[in-house]
């Protein structure tokens, strides 16, 4: 279920008035941008950003990065885009953008969506880069997780819930022996180097989410371990990292999404980029499931973390996009 509580009844061209005198004078009016934009739904949106166009021959993107600054600037001018072409600069961002491409990014990318909605992503991301999404990750990254990532990113997976129990067996047993043959112990206890790659990245890229989960059981019962578990080790090992996030992604995409969340605000610094992905891509889907997530693992509601480690409009937004509407 979703966040985000929006009118059914409202009109683009009253809001793009508003909010081109939100932009006038000698400082721009923050709380009234926040209360329109995040009170409205994607279709909701392009319709805006349509009527400011119309009327004043001017993107209302590129007047919103003039006018906003740093994290509160992102992350609006993230959640005012169609979500496709969202998911489609978000990967850029990721890849192109960082230092080090962020596998997260990518992960999610091609792992939280349908095979249908993976294609037009990667459809929409050609159209505005005029490269493909593989392209640009092969381009990024280099060894295994090269081939993993353009792997899952290339792959149009079957969405059937059929299980082929002899082949998750089979599977199991071939992961094991990747993982725990090359170093890694059971028991939970991680371990080092992996034997091979390229029998995981073939069974994580190709397989269906109901097989792969069947497998992941199998794994638990021949091993005695989680695969994730058998996956743990060396904290700088990024391609196992990006293992383990796969296999947690596939497992329970929300569960996996609030530990994103989680973790961007439990380290020296929050990781506003992190956690502004998370809310902005998931307040109209199913970001109720995951505050009630959060909830449940860490004992504290999403919105007294969310307030406790952000300040001023950057605050103020996504807690409105949390469904809160304290600050009006």
């Amino acid at each position: 279920m979703a966040t985000l509580l929006a009118p059914e009844d409202f009109s683009p061209g009253e809001d793009a008035m508003a909010l081109n005198k939100a932009f006038e004078g000698w400082g721009t009016d923050e709380k009234t941008i926040i209360w329109i934009l995040g009170h409205r739904n994607a279709d909701q949106r392009k319709q805006i950003r349509l009527a400011y166009q119309e009327i004043y021959l001017e993107d209302l993107i590129k007047k919103l990065k003039y006018e906003l600054s740093g994290d509160f600037e992102r992350a609006v001018c993230h959640w005012i885009l169609d979500p496709v072409e969202r998911e489609a600069v978000l990967a850029y961002e990721a890849i192109i953008k960082n230092y080090r491409p962020d596998y997260r990014v990518i992960l999610e990318t091609a792992l939280t969506k349908s095979a249908e909605e993976l294609l037009t992503v990667k459809r929409t991301y050609q159209f505005l880069y005029k490269r493909s999404l593989e392209e640009d990750v092969a381009s990024h990254t280099a060894g295994d997780m090269r081939k993993f990532l353009v792997a899952v990113v290339s792959v149009y997976r079957y969405e059937g819930e059929e299980i082929e129990e002899e082949v998750a067996h089979s599977e199991a047993n071939i992961l094991g022996d990747e993982i725990q043959g090359g170093g890694g112990s059971g028991g939970g206890c991680g371990g080092g180097a992996l034997k091979g790659a390229e029998e995981i990245i073939r069974i994580l890229s190709t397989r269906s989410k109901p097989q792969l989960l069947a497998t992941f059981n199998y794994y638990k019962q021949i091993h005695g371990t989680s695969i994730t578990k058998s996956l743990g080790g060396d904290p700088a090992d990024e391609f196992s990292a990006a293992l383990r996030a796969a296999i947690q992604c596939i497992k329970n995409p929300k569960r996996y999404l609030q530990k994103v969340v989680s973790h961007s605000m439990n380290r020296v610094g929050t990781e506003e980029d992190a956690l502004s992905r998370v809310i902005v891509t998931r307040a109209e889907k199913d970001l109720k499931e995951m505050k009630d997530v959060y909830l449940e693992k860490t004992g504290r509601s999403l919105d007294d973390a969310v307030a406790s480690e952000t300040t001023g409009d950057y605050k103020a937004f996504l807690l409105t996009l949390l469904g809160n509407q304290d600050y009006f």
